[in-house]
C-alpha cells in the first residue's frame, strides 16, 4: 500500500481526477490546460515550478526561508481556493438580524449552497474585501479586468425564511466620509446630488465598486422571485399566507410596570440587551422575540406588555421606492410582486418607481420618460422582461433593520451564500471569557 501511495503514476492520477471535476464543476475547460502542468509535475519533471525552491537542494533539505515561502503560498492558495468555491467567514457587526443572529457571532456562510459565484475583479489582494487595511479608502482590488455574471452549480436554490449574505445593493456608489454611517442614495435624497458630489470636505470622494466589492449583509429571505409580499399591522404575509412563526424574530412591545424598573439581571437572564431599551422605570419600548414576552409576562411587577405598531396612516418617505405615491411604513407595506427571470409585466408610470432600479442599474437599460410616456433604449416601452432573478429581504430585528424595506430588491448576481453555522460568538459589552456565549458556538443558522 506505501508503495502504490508513493508511485508517481498513482499521485498523478489522483490528483488529475480530482483536478478534471473541478473543471468539469467549473465549466470553464480552458483550465484543463492545467492537467499538463500536473503531468509535468508528477511524471516529466521538466520544469521546475517551485521557483522559490532549489531543484536539489544539498542533502535535500531546503533553506528555511524556502520552506516558509512554501508553506505561506500553500496557505494562501488554498484558503483562497476554500473562500471561492466553499466557505467564507463572516461576523455580525449590527442587531438587525438579532435574535436570530447576535452581534459578535463569527459565522461560516456556505458558497455551495447556492453555488459560488465568479468574482467579477479577479485581480485583488487576498483576504481583503474592498479597501486596504490601514489605508484608508485605498481599494485592495483592481478593475484591469472584470467579468460579468457568473454563477456555477450550487446544491440548490434560495428558499423562503434562508438566512442569506448578499452584496448591498446600493453599495455600488459609496461616499469615501459617511460610508459607515449612510448610503450614497441616503445622501441624494437629503442634500441632493450636487452638494453629494461637490462638497468634498463633507462627503470626501465619491466611487464606484463592482458587485462583488460591496459590503456584505445578511438577512433573512422573506420572499423569493415570483412571490407577492404585504405586511398588514406588522405581520408579513407571503402569496397571501402569513409568514411562518420565527423564534428570532423581534418586535416592539409598549411594557408598563408597577412603577418598579426592570433590572440588569432581568435583562441579562432574558439576553435582553441594554441598546433596545426605551424607556423610564416604569414605562418601557423594548424589543422583544415571542419568547421573551412570555417570561416577561410571568413577572409579578409587569403590569401590562402590548404590540407597538405604526398606524397605517403614518407614511415613512425614506422606505422604498422613496415615491410619495406609495404611503406605506415599516407595519404596514406593500403589496408588492417580486421580478423574476424571463417574465414579463405591464410597466406603467404607476408601478415604474418599483422597477426603474432594476431596469437601469442591475439590468443597464437606459430608460426616459418624455411625454408621460416611457422609453427603454430608445424604444417605447409598455411592458418589460425581467432579466435576472430578485429577492426580499428583510432583518429579524423588524425596527432596527436597514433592509428590502428601505433599499428594495436583492439581484441574484448580489448572492454571496447562505449562512451555515456560527463557529464563535463573542459579547463585546463583556470581557474575553465572560463574554463568549458558550451556548450559541457551532449551532446551526435557521
Amino acid at each position: 500500500m506505501t508503495n502504490i501511495l508513493n508511485n508517481k503514476w498513482f499521485k498523478f492520477a489522483l490528483t488529475g481526477g480530482i483536478y478534471l471535476l473541478w473543471v468539469i464543476w467549473l465549466g470553464n475547460f480552458w483550465w484543463l490546460i492545467g492537467l499538463v502542468i500536473l503531468f509535468d509535475n508528477y511524471i516529466s519533471r521538466k520544469v521546475h515550478w517551485a521557483f522559490w525552491k532549489k531543484k536539489n537542494p544539498p542533502e535535500g533539505k531546503q533553506t528555511a526561508v524556502a520552506e516558509w515561502v512554501d508553506a505561506i503560498i500553500f496557505a494562501v492558495v488554498a484558503a483562497t481556493f476554500i473562500r471561492l468555491f466553499f466557505i467564507e467567514a463572516y461576523t455580525i457587526p449590527t442587531s438587525s438580524m438579532e435574535k436570530s443572529m447576535m452581534v459578535g457571532d463569527y459565522l461560516f456562510v456556505s458558497k455551495t449552497a447556492y453555488g459560488p459565484k465568479m468574482p467579477n475583479t479577479p485581480i485583488s489582494f487576498p483576504f481583503v474585501h474592498n479597501t486596504m487595511p490601514l489605508l484608508g479608502s485605498l481599494p485592495s482590488y483592481s478593475r484591469l479586468i472584470q467579468y460579468p455574471y457568473r454563477r456555477i452549480a450550487g446544491t440548490g436554490k434560495i428558499k423562503n425564511d434562508d438566512v442569506v449574505v448578499f452584496n448591498f445593493p446600493e453599495g455600488d456608489t459609496v461616499s469615501v466620509r459617511l460610508q459607515e454611517s449612510s448610503n450614497y442614495y441616503e445622501l441624494v435624497r437629503m442634500y441632493g446630488r450636487d452638494q453629494v458630489w461637490g462638497d468634498k470636505r463633507t462627503f470626501g470622494d465619491i466611487i464606484y465598486r463592482p458587485v462583488d466589492k460591496r459590503e456584505n449583509y445578511i438577512k433573512r429571505c422573506i420572499a423569493i422571485p415570483g412571490d407577492s409580499i404585504k405586511i398588514v399591522n406588522g405581520q408579513v404575509f407571503v402569496n397571501g399566507k402569513a409568514q411562518k412563526e420565527i423564534p428570532g424574530i423581534q418586535y416592539k412591545y409598549q411594557i408598563t410596570t408597577n412603577g418598579s424598573p426592570i433590572n440588569d439581571k432581568i435583562l441579562d437572564k432574558l439576553e435582553i440587551t441594554r441598546p433596545e431599551i426605551d424607556g423610564s422605570d416604569s414605562r418601557y419600548i423594548i424589543a422583544l422575540t415571542s419568547g421573551q414576552v412570555k417570561k416577561l409576562a410571568d413577572l409579578k411587577f409587569i403590569h401590562s406588555i402590548e404590540r407597538y405598531i405604526l398606524p397605517a396612516d403614518k407614511i415613512d418617505p425614506s422606505l422604498f421606492p422613496n415615491d410619495p405615491g406609495f404611503g406605506w411604513n415599516l407595519d404596514n407595506f406593500g403589496p408588492l410582486w417580486v421580478p423574476k427571470k424571463g417574465v414579463t409585466i405591464n410597466l406603467n408610470l404607476v408601478n415604474l418607481p418599483l422597477y426603474k432600479r432594476i431596469i437601469t442599474v442591475y439590468e443597464d437599460n437606459d430608460l426616459k420618460i418624455k411625454d408621460n410616456n416611457i422609453y427603454i433604449n430608445g424604444i417605447p416601452a409598455s411592458t418589460y422582461t425581467f432579466k435576472m432573478d430578485y429577492f426580499w429581504m428583510m432583518g429579524d430585528n423588524r425596527y432596527n433593520s436597514a433592509d428590502s424595506r428601505y433599499w428594495g430588491f436583492v439581484p441574484e448576481d448580489h448572492v454571496v451564500g447562505k449562512a451555515s453555522f456560527v463557529w464563535l460568538s463573542l459579547d463585546k459589552n463583556k470581557s474575553f471569557l465572560s463574554g463568549i456565549r458558550w451556548k450559541r458556538i457551532f449551532t446551526s443558522v435557521k
